[in-house]
């Protein structure tokens, strides 16, 4: 094998957002753009000669090309051992488990997510640390540095590598090993969930409805709820993952899991809906005719955790993500455990876990998971649901409302304005940062203002700061507002406005999210002015 060292020129454009570095595809097929990445986070982690890595990803388009690219570069940067899913495909929380499980030097994750793909879609790589999360804000900042300043990248001379067979094969004196890409995964769910009595409750009529979105949960669905607990083959519908997610948006949610939605909310419904998104590491849940939220389902899980094997000694801790709803906290509380609020980015959630501060985490972006792996964990959510319906035999429904009546409820809802001018997004968030002194105190509608900030936090485990994490505006009561731009799209920008309150009175609990929270969304549009600075009428997605 020979090693060729290329010349190249730094791109200014490679800093990884809230999961990795994410752009269209065109970005990624630009000359040596791909390369100058790779090169940076093997500059960057430093492994010692020898290491082992994890490669996959969620299959979209580029997926086996970008692979093969890595592979050769692996070799030439002294790699002893990658191990690459079978066709490419390892979906994020199964190359967390496999990082865990083998304990390598962490893994490289082609995905961007819950974003579209195809020739003209998004593409997305980042780099996982040997405790399967994400790589910190030090380690991401510091991949960025290397960008800037690459000058040339290592890449063996060699034929592509066989991925769609099981085995082990060489590349110069680098190991090869395709592995199946569900079978590890599918070992650690049968450990944490009581898949007997969920055999039970499928064999008794109980239907479900999965929608894998043409993405990469469809083998482990299929796998996990058909081979492994009984569900009927037409429990899992989209199931072969596509390189454009069949021309879909892979995002479960209420308007892009459309076709699930008209199946769990029309004629002869299924008992429990649920979908997974691009990489499998976000999950929707819905019951017949019944929408869960992700902030409720977080809540939800927490209450019943003990109902599942993994979870039967109760919890160390809850941690969530500043945007999503309190409803955990009342658990939290209820439980006499901690709870932690974070910026946004499961990669916050990793020290708490690894310093055994927290077991279960979500984020309202339909995330949730647990210290079984590092990442967000759809599949696992819906396993943990079929666990706690199986083990209480109650509709999801009566479980949401018996939750409401006994914790209150927190309404609770997510407008998100997706692709805007950049300067328009920045024109709002700018106007609401002026506007911070005027606010504490004032009376707005029937909501008196506590405080307004910059969301700030600091690490609790290794003292880190992290400023900057979203605009709240707080009300007495415990309603808040919250803006925020996030860091996962690709061109343009996305404006995302979150609005809760909270209500302990059982006879309101029927009421709409949209329409309990129409004195808020009023409120935040007012003071936001954002009609008038982004043009938009009206939100792209409501969850």
């Amino acid at each position: 094998m020979q090693i060729r060292k290329v010349a190249t020129t730094p791109y200014a454009d490679q800093k990884p957002g809230t999961s990795g570095l994410r752009k269209r595809v065109p970005a990624f097929k630009q000359l040596h753009y791909l390369e100058n990445f790779v090169q940076s986070i093997f500059d960057t982690i430093a492994a010692p000669q020898g290491s082992t890595l994890v490669l996959g990803g969620d299959g979209r388009y580029y997926n086996r090309e970008a692979i093969q690219v890595i592979l050769k570069m692996a070799a030439a940067n002294g790699f002893g051992r990658v191990m690459v899913g079978k066709g490419g495909i390892l979906s994020t929380p199964a190359a967390s488990c496999v990082i865990r499980k083998y304990q390598t030097y962490g893994g490289i994750i082609l995905s961007a997510s819950h974003n579209p793909g195809g020739p003209d879609g998004d593409f997305g790589i980042k780099y996982n640390t040997a405790n399967g999360g994400p790589a910190p804000e030090k380690i991401t900042e510091a991949i960025f540095a290397a960008s800037k300043q690459i000058s040339q990248y290592c890449i063996a001379d060699a034929p592509d590598v066989a991925l769609d067979a099981c085995g082990d094969s060489k590349l110069g004196d680098m190991t090869v090993s395709v592995i199946d890409p569900v079978v590890d995964y599918a070992e650690l769910m049968e450990s944490l969930f009581d898949f007997k009595a969920i055999r039970a409750l499928l064999s008794s009529g109980f239907r479900i409805k999965f929608d894998a979105m043409h993405a990469v949960t469809g083998p482990y669905a299929k796998e996990i709820l058909v081979n492994r607990l009984g569900a009927s083959a037409d429990s899992v519908m989209n199931a072969v993952p596509l390189p454009d997610f069949g021309n879909g948006h892979p995002d479960p949610n209420l308007t892009y899991a459309h076709e699930l939605v008209e199946i769990v909310y029309g004629k002869d419904a299924p008992d429990f809906g649920a979908a997974s998104d691009g990489d499998g590491d976000r999950n929707m849940i819905l019951g017949n005719g019944f929408f869960v939220t992700p902030s409720d389902s977080l809540a939800v899980i927490a209450a019943n955790a003990k109902l599942a094997p993994g979870y039967k000694q109760g919890l160390a801790g809850i941690a969530r993500s500043m945007p999503t709803s309190a409803a955990a906290d009342r658990v939290a509380q209820a439980l006499g455990i901690p709870c932690y609020e974070t910026p946004t980015g499961w990669k916050f959630f990793g020290n708490l876990m690894d310093a055994g501060k927290v077991t279960l985490c979500g984020e309202e972006s339909f995330g949730t998971g647990s210290n079984h792996v590092r990442e967000k964990d759809g599949l696992w959510a819906v396993l943990f649901w079929l666990n706690i319906l199986a083990a209480r035999k109650q509709p999801v429904e009566s479980i949401v409302r018996e939750h409401w009546a006994k914790y209150g409820r927190n309404f609770y809802s997510r407008h998100d304005y997706e692709s805007l001018p950049t300067e328009a997004a920045n024109s709002v968030m700018n106007l609401l940062k002026e506007g911070f002194a005027d606010l504490p105190g004032k009376t707005l509608g029937p909501y008196i203002v506590k405080t307004c900030d910059d969301f700030s936090y600091t690490d609790p485990v290794d003292g880190s700061v992290s400023a900057g994490q979203g605009i709240r505006i707080l009300f007495e009561d415990g309603s808040r507002i919250v803006f925020r731009l996030s860091g996962t799209g690709t061109e343009g920008a996305t404006l995302r406005l979150y609005l809760e309150s909270y209500e302990p009175d059982v006879s309101k609990h029927h009421l709409d999210a949209q329409e309990a929270l129409s004195t808020l969304i009023g409120i935040a549009l007012d003071v936001s002015e954002l009609r008038a600075c982004t043009g938009r009428d009206k939100p792209t997605v409501i969850t």
